[in-house]
């Protein structure tokens, strides 16, 4: 049966003109619907409900803007590996639960390899960064280890 233009898809049944319209909002979520519309060859009206479906089935997961980590005064940036010390359910959720908390901390990310989780942090000096590892990482006794990389440059791909 085929899909109406306007249906609300389930996530897993996107059509090309879903993955295109997420394509053009990956590279600029602020583009407007009429702009968007054009670019992907549909009405301006389908856009706007198929990015509105796209919003509803967790396709996309919000905008945002992208600052300067340093103008906000948080020069500093590190990719904080972590290994528990158990890896029981409980023990890796509630460790995720507390990490995406703690003060800094942009994104985590569950990992395959010797370490369990990273955690990308900005920080305003080494001194912070340092204080944030012994004062929210060291002291966790779900945390086996950890092991700190600066970022020295950041660049987004386009994917």
């Amino acid at each position: 049966m085929p899909v109406a233009p306007n249906d609300v898809r389930p996530f897993g049944a996107l059509d090309d003109t879903d993955r295109a319209i997420l394509a053009e909002l990956a590279a600029d979520g602020r583009l407007p619907n009429n702009a968007l519309a054009e670019r992907v060859g549909v009405a301006p009206s389908t856009c706007l409900t198929r990015t509105r479906a796209l919003r509803e089935c967790g396709a996309i997961r919000g905008f945002h803007a992208e600052v300067d980590p340093a103008a906000v005064g948080l020069p500093l940036q590190a990719l904080v590996s972590v290994r528990l010390a158990a890896h029981e359910r409980a023990a890796v959720d509630a460790f995720r639960a507390r990490s995406v908390r703690l003060p800094g901390v942009v994104s985590v990310f569950h990992v395959a390899g010797a370490e369990d989780y990273v955690l990308h942090v900005r920080a305003a000096s080494g001194d912070a960064l340092r204080d944030f590892v012994l004062d929210h990482l060291a002291v966790d006794p779900a945390v086996q280890h950890t092991q700190t990389s600066l970022i020295f440059e950041q660049a987004r791909g386009m994917g």
